[in-house]
């Protein structure tokens, strides 16, 4: 869908959300799919409300290891989508296949989980050093992100499982997971931290504990949707490969948000506060789009799978209609509360000055946004990673100019950073519905290749 195609959605809003049953198929994936991307970030929240109750060299330490693991993470997080593989060889009728999928990728969490937690429990406090950690906030990072380490090969698990799950359109499942750990992890916290007075090391380690249940659980979940059958290279290496232009495109992303922050904190310490606000605005509402995308990585491959191409095209299309739709309801709630959403969150007059203009660009940033989360995950489900992956470094060209511009002309301010980020989310949008435009009238032969490779 041609990027222009929006002007023509604006005006026929008059016509129901839901027209038929694919929408409302979208829709009730979409909900679970909400509430798990909601919930777990609640694990990184728990621990920093628990921890900043110590004190403040224990709040920085787990800062600065909280943003090691952050990077780690998002990596190594390519197993949650063997969704598309799994969803379409179960579309074709190949449900061994979709089975042996799902077992290369546990043999891989394996392979890769534990060597990285090795890698990071050693490299800790070095790593930790180069981020700024001195003295006792150091000594805290360390001890959270040495223990963090040891539950990389869990994490990587439950992952997987998110995406085995996900490929057979079981996303009840990981939430209920997602919920339960979290009520757990909460439970753990506040006796190892407040009843047994262990610190930062017993946050640390009631975080790791419930990440093992949580990893045992997803396990037993996806038991029945693995093989008998032994590590394969052959198996393995298309997933590695996708694994790569995955990483690519989370570093790229990275890239833009690692660099607002710098350059806020370049321009002045309420710069630096009221991006801090906005970025995490941002993250709140990029759940509730991506909630919409996340189906189709499973929608998509079933249909492309089952040799039905009209049917993954008009998959496309509905989700981008029904993102648009969300987007403009964001957009105007948060349009109708920035007069008042900046002293939620500050008292600073400086910071709130900075926010006001800044959340206008944010709400108009949703309308891309829509498109550029909805088609994103239209061609996770058509197995496109390596033009993901590729085209996620040249997206950048569009983010450099504005934001370079506010790092020479300061005036530009937040209001010019987040600009840059909206010229960057709008080449996202653009560039994603092209692509999508192309695949759809040459029949999808990204998938097709994918399917030879599987059989």
């Amino acid at each position: 869908m041609p990027f222009t195609s929006v002007v023509h959605l604006v005006a026929t809003c008059g016509v129901p959300i839901l027209r038929d049953d694919l929408d409302r198929k979208i829709v009730r994936l979409a909900i679970p799919a909400l509430g798990t991307l909601a919930v777990e970030p609640l694990y990184i929240l728990v621990d920093t409300a628990i921890v900043g109750r110590l004190g403040t060299p224990q709040l920085a330490g787990l800062a600065i290891a909280s943003i090691v693991l952050l990077n780690v993470i998002s990596v190594l997080s390519f197993l949650e989508y063997v969704t598309p593989d799994i969803a379409f060889a179960v579309g074709a009728g190949r449900l061994e296949d979709a089975r042996q999928v799902a077992t290369s990728g546990l043999w891989l969490s394996l392979a890769i989980g534990v060597p990285s937690s090795m890698t990071l429990f050693v490299l800790a406090r070095p790593v930790c050093w180069l981020l700024g950690g001195r003295g006792e906030v150091l000594d805290h990072a360390t001890t959270y992100l040495s223990i963090s380490a040891c539950g990389i090969p869990f994490v990587l698990f439950a992952f997987l499982g998110h995406g085995v799950l996900r490929g057979y359109n079981d996303l009840r499942t990981p939430l209920r997971i997602v919920v339960v750990a979290n009520i757990v992890n909460l439970i753990l916290e506040v006796v190892a931290v407040y009843m047994l007075d262990l610190g930062v090391a017993g946050s640390a380690w009631s975080t790791v504990i419930t990440q093992v249940i949580a990893a045992a659980v997803f396990l037993i979940s996806m038991h029945r949707h693995l093989a008998r059958a032994r590590p394969s290279w052959a198996r393995a290496r298309p997933l590695l490969r996708q694994g790569r232009h995955l990483a690519i495109r989370s570093i790229a992303m990275y890239t833009v948000w690692n660099l607002s922050t710098l350059i806020a904190a370049y321009l002045d310490a309420p710069t630096l506060a009221a991006n801090q606000v906005v970025l995490q605005l941002f993250i709140f509402l990029a759940l509730m789009l991506d909630a919409l995308a996340v189906p189709l990585h499973s929608l998509v491959a079933g249909e492309l799978g089952s040799g039905n191409h009209a049917g993954a095209a008009a998959i496309g299309r509905a989700s981008v209609r029904l993102s648009l739709w969300c987007s403009f309801a964001l957009g105007a709630l948060l349009v109708a509360a920035s007069p008042f959403l900046p002293s939620l969150f500050t008292s600073d007059p400086a910071v709130r000055s900075r926010l006001m203009g800044t959340l206008l660009v944010l709400a108009v940033m949703q309308i891309p946004g829509a498109i550029a989360f909805a088609l994103d995950g239209a061609l996770i489900g058509a197995q496109d990673m390596t033009w993901l992956g590729r085209q996620a470094i040249f997206n950048l060209v569009a983010f450099f100019p504005l934001a370079g511009a506010t790092l020479l002309w300061p005036r530009l301010g937040l209001a010019g950073l987040w600009g840059a980020q909206l010229m960057w989310m709008s080449m996202r949008a653009t560039v994603n519905s092209r692509r999508w435009s192309r695949l759809s009238k040459n029949h999808f032969s990204a998938a097709e290749s994918r399917r030879a490779a599987l059989g």
